[in-house]
């Protein structure tokens, strides 16, 4: 697989992060991919879905909407509107790389999205939506009783997957003002909807009324015990195979076969064994680096190689300097060296001020910026605020799910 990462500028001119996978021959067909509302494109189900496309042949384009993931711009000034210029931006940047999308794929509210946007995206052959409401204003169901106090006071803080947005007024009135109904009736493209019957979220009554507004060719497969946010692997390869078979009917693409349902430890992006050499040291493969982890000899090891914990800190180091880099380049600041200091500790909860925790321990990291160059003062501050920006950060404040399997057959030599 070949990935390439670049930015394209949104509908309201900030800098959105995109990231185009692509197979390691020609692809049979490039797909623009819409995830969620409030999520990013590195989201569980977009990057499982991808990769299982790419491995059949498919490109496909992610990215971050404006304000969210490691994309610029305010997410509070965003709406479902804006948010279909994003969508259009994106289709625009990969035409322009020689890659025009000819399949759209939106879960949930991006599902609505790219039904909405289809219209005005003339290369696209084929839509497919997954677990997406029939009507954009379903997703007010998920800021609950925030919705009167957005009404009364024009905007509110809510807190959606276990992280802060700010909403504003105009989002409610967009959204309520959408009308999706003449656009799936008007779509004239053929139409996948993929939806679980149990899903908590957006319930199958919205697949259905999406199903009914729109003419044929249009098909429906219920994806039976999958969560809304298809976090099971298997559910995620599921609907991979499906958009791979049914598209390619309608793209002229013919897929490439299914990899093989389990990959082997050595192909996995990270592998990770003992060397049986002192109590604790193990040799950790990522790509074609070999490194080796271990812990200091007060705590029993050999001391040979950093601490988990080390490298825990040394992921979060290395984005944070990477991202800032990635931005001084991007902008023309005048960025000399970046150095970046962590350490990381245990704290009473209640000496915690920004803490949701109020009981017994919790982690705290310190990180600790110095930038060397001839940078303004707004410049720093915005360097310090691009380094929260950084993947690995937003991934250790966001909830993390942790899927442990055991490996079968012997062990590698």
């Amino acid at each position: 697989m070949r990935t390439e990462r670049f930015t394209f500028p949104g509908s309201q001119g900030a800098a959105l992060a995109a990231r185009l996978d692509l197979p390691d021959g020609p692809p049979v067909a490039v797909a623009l991919f819409a995830h969620c509302f409030a999520c990013g494109k590195d989201v569980l189900a977009a990057s499982r879905i991808s990769a299982a496309l790419v491995a059949r042949g498919f490109g496909v384009l992610r990215f971050d909407f404006t304000g969210l993931g490691a994309s610029e711009g305010e997410f509070a000034n965003t709406d479902f509107s804006s948010n279909l210029q994003d969508l259009v931006r994106a289709a625009a940047a990969l035409r322009e790389r020689g890659h025009a999308p000819s399949l759209l794929v939106g879960h949930s509210l991006g599902g609505a999205a790219v039904l909405a946007a289809a219209q005005d995206l003339p290369e696209v052959r084929a839509v497919v939506t997954i677990g997406a409401p029939f009507d954009p204003a379903h997703v007010l169901h998920q800021l609950g009783e925030s919705v009167e106090r957005i009404e009364a006071e024009g905007e509110a803080e809510v807190r959606l997957g276990g992280r802060p947005f700010r909403i504003r007024r105009r989002f409610l009135e967009d959204v309520r003002g959408q009308t999706q109904r003449e656009r799936i009736a008007a779509l004239h493209i053929p139409l996948l909807v993929l939806h679980a019957p149990g899903d908590a979220i957006v319930g199958i009554d919205q697949a259905r009324a999406i199903f009914e507004a729109a003419r044929h060719p249009k098909s429906f497969v219920s994806l039976d015990d999958a969560d809304h946010l298809l976090t099971r692997a298997e559910d995620a390869a599921f609907v991979a195979d499906l958009i791979a078979a049914w598209s390619g009917r309608y793209l002229g693409a013919r897929a490439r076969p299914a990899p093989a349902p389990a990959a082997a430890p050595g192909d996995a992006a990270v592998t990770v064994r003992e060397t049986r050499r002192g109590l604790f040291q193990q040799e950790v493969r990522a790509g074609r680096h070999v490194f080796t982890a271990d812990e200091p000899v007060a705590m029993g090891g050999l001391d040979s190689g950093p601490g988990p914990y080390d490298l825990l800190l040394a992921a979060l180091g290395a984005c944070t300097a990477m991202t800032m880099r990635l931005y001084a380049e991007r902008k023309g600041l005048a960025l000399g060296a970046v150095t970046v200091e962590l350490d990381h500790d245990r704290i009473h909860a209640s000496d915690c001020a920004s803490c949701e925790t109020q009981d017994g321990m919790v982690d705290r990291i310190r990180r600790r910026i110095r930038l060397t160059g001839d940078l303004a003062p707004a410049e720093r501050a915005r360097l310090r605020e691009i380094a929260d920006r950084c993947p690995v950060h937003r991934t250790l404040h966001s909830e993390i799910v942790v899927e442990t399997a055991e490996l079968a057959g012997p062990a590698p030599a």
